[in-house]
């Protein structure tokens, strides 16, 4: 991975003009598409195959006026006065009529009216006028709803002074997310602390320009999609704030690399090529963890919840394909001149010269013209002093007391997790003033939460012959349930197929009582069909939010279970460890504990409510915790991989493992603590002026990654670390050959630049190797095999032993990883790169074949640097070996036409099996197995013109 992101870097440095055109060129195209293609958001949350999703969509064919959304008009008479008042009853039975002929008005109930019961409260003092819409509230135009408010606008003008007329109801009870200057706060937060750790203005600008890029692509990328499908106003919000944050860092995290490269005396092109190897190795595996968590939310089959998953996935997805090739870019058009100190040397080397020339001595030495420092200088160099030792040394001194204490600490702070409610947002969260809230409270105060969440309670009742004795024996006997204030309406439909009973609950929409009483309307569908034959269901939109809920919270457990999961594996795979990834998800744990305890005290307890502008406490928007828990196991990840990978890079290349935690730390904490910093500032700035729907996910994960970066990653990691010592990097031996390796430390990258002039400087061989040994089940198959394979040879592996041979052969193509050993080949050191060498590599296995020739024909059209021929004196018909012959004979001529090196690696039991198949031309160097000696050793000896090495 490491080797391949150096390349990227190194490229993305040189091509750095055509890298930034092409990525404004693609801004402006997908910015283009999302003027013209954008729908607009839909704010439906629905869920397929719920009972009150199918009640809803069975209405709206039987009982349509039903089944749309609502809006309510509540009138409040004078003081002293009632709604039946003359003045006030004449202009509301007008202000009915107008309302019943708007466009998109499928009915209007007035207070007044014989057949709905209790729309006029106990005191007369207010009246409810119940607005039936065609649709959802996602669905009705907005002319429709700028009509209902003229209407309440005008009947108060035509109602007695003192009157009070407010417009609301489910069609209002959503408003959409806007941004406003406290968002911006956190990206001048961020712009500081950029300064602050670059301390340069044109190092610092690089982060915020590629995030507000990779934002500026996500959000058109969003807008394009509603093309295809319904997506909600909170899905852009979330990967704005997801973006923005993932995008500064992990750019920061590739500059800090680079500015550190910088200053040790790497040029600027090398550097940016490692920092993107290394620090870039890290970012791809930090956004793979987010990408895999943001999917993960698929789990609660939720479409709405998918779809805002996999749109912020995309944000982080472009954040990373930036910060790996824009970044790198930005790089080579800043050059040296983001060398930290840059301007203090020079003027310290201005100074120091002209002290030489006046004291007749040589001139020292430019600034930047030391040896560049290997990938391992970390490892080695003395821990610089400040801060972060001095922590790291506190933290780790009693690793086992620090251990107890951040347990402690975070379990307390989890405390109010347990008294979390969720709900899905209604009116009744706006701020105070809206006219949505003055209607849902006016609607509490004069006629009982309950009126703010009725329930539907609806079934097929074609079979009766007194649809309306019917409705009405199941009306009476719904309104004598516990938790039931009233039943206004129980009445068949106009054909009497469907009947529906409006049920008012004594508590409000978010109430958990509520709830309860949907699931005990729900627990009686037995007794209703074996009573009356009525299959009833429970819908509206209280209960479809019910439903939303419960879905959600059933969905909590399989999504972790995915989640930490498939995170548990990319972790083992990073760090070759079984304790560093179990630790990472306690920690984890831990954090999101934290995190819940924080919303749960805010929004339920009313803690800081003030200060962070809380309209209402109570209930938060369901899908929180499953959005808070898999965006913080991302980030949690982040910092998990960029501290403890920079830990195992000094413990990887030579230092000790109890040291390298304070190496690591201290090379790592800085750049750590500013991207916690910069993340928590931008997440809190979506807190005091935030939606509704994103004000408790953004304090959760501003607390979480507060939590998680200074508490768990800072603290609690060191200390295990510190306890476990060596055996933190422990991985069994047969698990570490079935997992491929992600080389997020750059140890691969480090072997392939320190064997670059490898094994002779000027000679370039297609494939070299010294001391290689493989063991196959505790068995040694050969040991100490060197050879020297360059342009136009043929390396033949001959002896007895057939697995040995093969497993020499299938160690040169990069299908074996070595025991022990170097090998190199087409360029490549193994087993780092054994992907690359297996794509310029190709293997026929004569010995498993029936049409070798064919095989051997399908091999050479990927036209490979190696061709390896397995068991080649298995083959024995003359015909079929002079086919051979030739094919081989063609394929030297070919790759000297094409200038394409090309050799030949061939197994067999005895050499002379070999006389009739290779080319006259090929002279072959051999390697020896067990001839005359122990079957374990695999020996080497000269060929008249060629020598094993």
């Amino acid at each position: 991975m490491s080797s391949i992101l150096y390349s990227i870097g190194r490229w993305a440095f040189r091509a750095r003009k055509l890298v930034l055109s092409l990525w404004i060129v693609l801004l402006v195209a997908l910015g283009g598409g999302a003027v013209l293609f954008n729908q607009g958001t839909d704010n439906s949350f629905s869920i397929p195959g719920t009972e009150s999703q199918e009640a809803l969509d069975t209405l709206s064919r039987t009982f349509p006026q039903v089944s749309g959304t609502s809006a309510q008009l509540v009138i409040v008479a004078p003081k002293g006065d009632t709604v039946r008042d003359a003045d006030i009853e004449q202009p509301v039975k007008d202000a009915v009529a107008s309302l019943e002929k708007l466009d998109g008005v499928s009915g209007v109930t007035s207070p007044y009216s014989e057949t709905v019961k209790n729309t006029i409260s106990d005191d007369g003092s207010a009246a409810i006028v119940t607005v039936q819409l065609k649709g959802q509230m996602t669905t009705v135009p907005a002319e429709t709803k700028t009509d209902l408010k003229t209407a309440g606008a005008d009947l108060q003008k035509a109602l007695p002074d003192g009157s009070q007329v407010a417009v609301g109801g489910a069609l209002f009870s959503q408003s959409l997310p806007t941004l406003s200057v406290t968002e911006l706060l956190g990206v001048g937060i961020a712009l500081v602390v950029l300064i602050l750790t670059f301390g340069s203005f044109l190092a610092a600008g690089m982060p915020l320009l590629t995030a507000l890029l990779g934002v500026g692509l996500s959000m058109a990328l969003i807008f394009i999609a509603t093309l295809f499908g319904p997506i909600s106003s909170t899905t852009p919000l979330l990967a704005l704030m997801l973006g923005l944050a993932v995008g500064i860092d992990y750019s920061l995290f590739i500059i800090s690399r680079h500015q550190s490269q910088l200053k040790a005396g790497v040029p600027p092109e090398e550097s940016t090529a490692r920092s993107v190897a290394t620090a870039g190795s890290a970012v791809l595996f930090a956004g793979i963890t987010v990408i895999i968590a943001l999917v993960g939310l698929s789990v609660a089959g939720i479409p709405f919840l998918t779809t805002m998953g996999i749109a912020a996935a995309v944000a982080v997805a472009v954040a990373v394909l930036i910060s790996l090739t824009l970044t790198p870019a930005l790089l080579g058009f800043a050059g040296a001149r983001i060398t930290p100190g840059r301007r203090a040397a020079k003027r310290a080397a201005k100074k120091a010269a002209a002290t030489a020339a006046a004291a007749g001595e040589p001139t020292p030495a430019p600034v930047g013209t030391a040896a560049a420092p290997t990938l391992a200088h970390a490892a080695k160099a003395e821990i610089p002093p400040g801060f972060f030792r001095g922590w790291v040394r506190t933290v780790t001194r009693f690793p086992i007391a620090t251990i107890v204490a951040v347990v402690a600490v975070l379990g307390i702070a989890a405390i109010p997790a347990t008294q979390l409610r969720l709900a899905l947002p209604d009116a009744g969260s706006h701020a105070p003033g809206d006219p949505a809230r003055v209607t849902y409270d006016l609607i509490s105060e004069h006629f009982g939460p309950g009126y703010n969440g009725p329930l539907i309670v609806t079934g097929s009742i074609i079979s009766s012959t007194d649809p309306v004795g019917l409705m009405t024996k199941i009306g009476d006997e719904i309104a004598a349930m516990p938790g039931v204030s009233s039943v206004p309406l129980a009445t068949p439909n106009q054909t009497a197929d469907t009947g529906i009973v409006q049920v008012i609950p004594t508590t409000g929409p978010d109430d958990p009582k509520t709830a309860q009483l949907v699931s005990d309307l729900r627990a009686k569908h037995q007794h209703f069909l074996d009573e009356y034959g009525v299959d009833l269901k429970v819908t509206g939109n209280t209960a479809a939010q019910i439903d939303v809920s419960d879905r959600l919270g059933g969905a909590l457990l399989p999504f972790g279970i995915l989640v930490v999961g498939l995170s548990l594996v990319l972790l083992t795979m990073v760090f070759r460890s079984i304790a560093v990834p179990i630790k990472a998800a306690l920690g984890y744990l831990l954090s999101v504990g934290a995190a819940f305890g924080a919303v749960a005290a805010v929004f339920e307890w009313g803690w800081f409510g003030d200060a962070l502008n809380l309209a209402k406490e109570g209930p938060v928007i369901s899908f929180m915790p499953i959005i808070l828990m898999g965006v913080l196991f991302g980030l949690a990840m982040d910092y998990e991989v960029f501290l403890v990978s920079r830990i195992r890079e000094d413990y990887v290349h030579g230092g000790d493992a109890r040291r390298a935690v304070e190496s690591g730390f201290v090379g790592s904490a800085k750049v750590v603590t500013a991207a916690a910093i910069i993340m928590i500032s931008v997440f809190a700035a979506f807190v005091p002026e935030g939606d509704t729907s994103i004000k408790p996910i953004a304090l959760g994960l501003a607390v979480g990654v507060f939590v998680d970066a200074f508490i768990v990653r800072m603290t609690f990691v060191p200390a295990v670390l510190k306890v476990l010592g060596d055996k933190a990097w422990w991985m069994p031996r047969w698990l570490d050959r079935v997992l491929p390796s992600f080389d997020v430390e750059g140890d691969g990258l480090q072997k392939q630049l320190e064997l670059a002039d490898w094994p002779e400087p000027g000679h370039p061989y297609i494939a070299a190797a010294d001391g290689l040994a493989i063991s196959a089940k505790k068995k040694r198959l050969f040991s100490d095999v060197s050879f020297r394979l360059g342009d136009g040879d043929a390396l033949v592996v001959h002896g007895g032993d057939r697995t040995a041979a093969s497993a020499l052969l299938m160690a040169v193509t990069g299908r074996t990883k070595p025991d022990a050993g170097t090998i190199k080949v087409a360029g490549f050191v193994l087993p780092t790169r054994a992907a690359a060498v297996r794509s310029r590599t190709a293997v026929v296995r004569f010995g498993a074949t029936e049409t070798p020739v064919d095989d051997l024909r399908r091999a050479l059209t990927g036209h490979p640097n190696v061709l390896a021929l397995d068991a080649v004196d298995t083959v024995t018909d003359p015909v079929e070996r002079r086919r051979i012959r030739y094919e081989l004979a063609d394929a030297f001529s070919r790759a000297r036409l094409e200038e394409r090196a090309f050799a030949l690696v061939v197994s067999c039991v005895e050499p002379d099996a070999l006389d009739d198949l290779l080319p006259e031309t090929v002279e072959p160097s051999t390697v020896l197995l067990g001839h005359g000696a122990p079957a374990d050793t695999l020996h080497t000896h000269r060929s008249p013109e060629k020598a094993i090495v």
